[in-house]
């Protein structure tokens, strides 16, 4: 076991459609919990032509200008893992979502179909905070929305604005309020 302190990463993934490979994920944002300077944002040009026009209007992207100007999914894909692996310096990356089933389905499936391997692990596994929030209040899965949580911790003028960037550091205020609860 390291010396070095877990680095919770909360991940937020916006895509265009309900699963990756026939769909795409078109942004990608990291924030390190606590560490407010600590964060990344990516757009992903499309890999495929298909897609849910409801679920790409969620993040207010275009696509086609993410088909143009983006990166690609091989590009993107390694500069995420650099910036994951480079945080091993400070810390053991540990991945954090809500849910954890969405943003890591699509983030491991991209980090391995796209750069052979996963910074998060072979697994891709990792915190989902409604069932962190579960275990720690002891509540059904009806009370643990982020919403609620974020009230219950007074955190209610922290927006969520589907854009990955801005809700992987609304997901790390969270987080960190959760973790502050419990040692207050």
């Amino acid at each position: 076991m390291s010396d070095l302190p877990e680095l919770y990463i909360a991940v937020d993934v916006e895509a265009d459609g309900p699963i990756p490979g026939p769909y795409s994920m078109i942004s990608l944002g990291m924030a390190v919990t606590g560490r407010p300077d600590l964060s990344f944002y990516t757009e992903l040009r499309p890999i495929s032509d298909e897609y849910v026009p409801q679920a790409l209007a969620v993040s207010g992207l275009d696509r086609d200008r993410l088909l143009r100007e983006a990166p690609s999914p091989e590009e993107a894909m390694a500069a995420a893992a650099r910036w994951v692996n480079g945080l091993r310096r400070i810390g053991r990356p540990v991945f954090l979502a809500a849910p954890a089933v969405w943003d890591g389905m699509f983030v491991h499936w991209y980090f391995i179909r796209f750069t052979g391997k996963s910074p998060f692990g072979s697994t891709g596994s990792g915190i989902d905070l409604r069932s962190y929030w579960m275990g720690r209040t002891g509540g059904e899965w009806v009370e643990s929305r982020k919403g609620i949580i974020k009230h219950k911790l007074g955190l209610e003028d922290l927006p969520h604005t589907h854009h990955a960037g801005e809700d992987a550091a609304e997901l790390a205020k969270v987080f960190q309020a959760v973790l502050d609860s419990e040692s207050g």
